[in-house]
């Protein structure tokens, strides 16, 4: 198995989490905070997939679905289209609020696609390219998508948590 193809893996096991999260929630339960404060399943994967198609989009040097396919549009939420939920106050978790899980689905099934095209086509010495030198040690593109990777999983297993609640 090559690097792209167990990375190609791992963002696979992100998008299958994602559909066994959301699927058949109505928008209520999408936007339930346990307690009232924690972050809901609406946000958690709402702002794991703008993590992944920002992140993907700047290595791979292109557009972020978000704005170029019109997801901000379709989910109308009261952020500009840079935001991704990094550093979100109590006020603006709430505020992520969906019609429907489809809608959730939707945007992240088209953002995974668009990441492993982009990672199938990666070779190892690709991995190693540096993508970030605003850190020490400068983040390659290898780490950046494990980083990447590592988000996702852990947003998705707190959003398993709240549904497992519901």
């Amino acid at each position: 198995m090559s690097s792209a193809e167990l990375l190609v893996d791992a963002f696979g096991r992100v998008q299958d989490g994602v559909w066994r999260v959301v699927e058949g929630l109505t928008p209520e339960q999408l936007a339930y905070r346990v307690e009232g404060r924690a972050n809901s399943i609406a946000w958690l994967v709402w702002h794991l997939t703008r993590i992944q198609d920002d992140h993907v989009a700047e290595v791979a040097d292109r557009e972020q679905l978000w704005t170029a396919e019109g997801w901000t549009e379709r989910f109308g939420l009261p952020f500009d289209d840079t935001q991704t939920g990094w550093g979100h106050n109590d006020e603006q978790v709430a505020a992520v609020q969906v019609d429907s899980f489809e809608l959730l689905s939707g945007y992240h099934n088209a953002v995974y696609e668009q990441t492993v095209a982009f990672v199938r086509g990666l070779t190892d010495e690709d991995l190693g390219r540096v993508v970030d030198r605003s850190w020490d040690p400068p983040v390659t593109l290898g780490v950046r998508l494990v980083s990447v990777v590592s988000d996702d999983l852990q947003h998705l297993g707190q959003a398993a948590f709240v549904r497992g609640l519901l």
